[in-house]
């Protein structure tokens, strides 16, 4: 296995710090709106890495985070006029309810800030026990960048962005510009606020990660895990003082590999809610099936930028059509085992740092080399049980391909255009058995109006969206 590394910009190769067990931690979302696109594009990313992983025989423990407690969400606080609870509850809801409908595998371990608010004080203390993290004269705690000789390690940079950096204003108590803050004091009346030794308040944006690490993972002398992942974006400063922190903190490197993926654009312009064109997960839902949506958002290498617009979904869908059709093929029968050659080049792309382009153009050579020797032997049996059984396999790895056939050619028909389907059908069936042909004719065309194939088969008769 060859993962990119975003420190060391190359690839390398993938050696755990504990023999054959993995341990990822991926940044989630800050719960107070629906997911968009660019939650999506990271969820996938790392579920083709967990998949990957799986694949060749690892054990993976996958953690993600929630976010609940952020200045975003107290202002969802003060407009809804809701509580914390029910408004991160809702929408840590909905986030799993979408990014399953994606076909991303929930995550082994699911904290949240909220509940990890001993493991964040006692991360705090130790820094300020260290003389590395400084209080303010509001209660503010500060983490002393220039304490640390390798700040900037991890990013190779070490420019300011105050609203990310620190998401509190900006005080002049501040040791260095760079200092960012780990314990925000209480601000008001509308505050959420917890006790402290060092004061009332809540975390800031980066001890979170470092506590849930810490919490939920043993690691060893020199590493706590194996991976951190998340979108680009949080390369700087959110993982950069992640690191620096618990490094400062705990006497070893967070993690021994870093993963990001790249960006989503909507028609090429960046995503940015602050533009006005973030595109909510749930909105794309509602018109596109969850499979299709899944197979466009990894049919691009997880550190490109992603550029969504329809016109390439609906041809990314063509692709996944085709896999259907010889799914369809090959359906009934039992699957026996994978072709090894398929499972080994398949497998093996996929280890080359999740390389999706060269993974499914082995699958389009699969699809038409069988085709090519169902053309000329439509009932070897042995084919295609090996064929369902590829076809299974890259559910596995890929997350597609997993539906029944007819079904998946039924997408995008509403409850209502089905039953009357259904309906249509039992007498075209009835006619059929009264020998009244001309009817079930009729009625066939009928069907047939409604953009809809009809086949007979001995299991009865099947349809689909033409």
């Amino acid at each position: 296995m060859y993962i990119y590394d975003s420190v060391k910009k190359t690839k390398v190769p993938f050696e755990p710090i504990i023999p054959r067990s993995v341990s990822i931690y991926i940044c989630g979302p800050t719960v107070y709106d629906d997911a968009h696109l660019g939650h999506a594009r990271s969820s996938l990313s790392f579920d083709l890495l967990v998949r990957t992983l799986r694949a060749l025989n690892f054990k993976v423990i996958l953690c993600k985070n929630f976010t609940d407690i952020d200045d975003k969400i107290i202002k969802k606080i003060s407009e809804t006029k809701k509580s914390l609870e029910e408004i991160t509850t809702h929408y840590i809801a909905r986030y799993l309810e979408d990014m399953r409908a994606l076909g991303v595998i929930d995550a082994d371990i699911e904290p949240k800030a909220t509940d990890s608010l001993d493991a964040i004080k006692s991360i705090i203390q130790t820094l300020l026990d260290k003389d590395i993290a400084y209080i303010t004269t509001l209660g503010d705690v500060y983490f002393d960048t220039s304490k640390d000789s390798k700040y900037g390690a991890i990013s190779h940079q070490v420019g300011l962005d105050e609203d990310t950096q620190s998401r509190i204003e900006h005080t002049e108590e501040k040791r260095n510009p760079k200092d960012f803050a780990l314990w925000k004091a209480c601000g008001g009346s509308d505050d959420i606020c917890f006790e402290t030794p060092f004061s009332s308040g809540r975390p800031g944006w980066h001890i979170e990660c470092s506590a849930m690490i810490e919490k939920h993972f043993k690691g060893t002398n020199e590493y706590s895990i194996d991976i951190h992942g998340g979108g680009a974006d949080l390369l700087f400063p959110h993982h950069e003082n992640e690191a620096s922190q618990s490094r400062c903190a705990i006497g070893h490197e967070l993690a021994k590999y870093w993963m990001h993926n790249g960006f989503v654009n909507i028609n090429g312009e960046k995503m940015s809610k602050s533009l006005g064109n973030s595109f909510f997960v749930k909105d794309a839902l509602e018109v596109y099936d969850g499979e299709i949506l899944r197979n466009y958002l990894i049919s691009v290498h997880y550190r490109n930028d992603f550029n969504f617009n329809e016109e390439d979904l609906l041809n990314s869908k063509k692709r996944l059509d085709k896999l259907y059709r010889l799914k369809k093929r090959v359906t009934p029968t039992k699957a026996s085992k994978p072709n090894k050659v398929f499972q080994k080049s398949l497998l093996d792309k996929m280890s080359d740092d999740l390389n999706i382009s060269e993974s499914l153009a082995v699958i389009d050579s699969m699809i038409s080399s069988t085709n090519d020797k169902l053309d000329i032997n439509p009932k070897d049996k042995g084919l295609k049980k090996e064929t369902l059984a590829n076809i299974e396999f890259i559910d596995k790895l890929l997350g597609i391909g997993g539906k029944e056939p007819f079904s998946y050619f039924q997408i995008g028909v509403d409850s209502s255009t089905k039953e009357k389907i259904e309906l249509l059908i039992k007498a075209r069936e009835s006619a059929k058995k009264d020998k009244d042909y001309k009817k079930a004719d009729t009625i066939r065309d009928e069907i047939l109006d409604m953009g809809v194939s009809i086949m007979d088969t001995p299991n009865g008769t099947l349809w689909e969206k033409v």
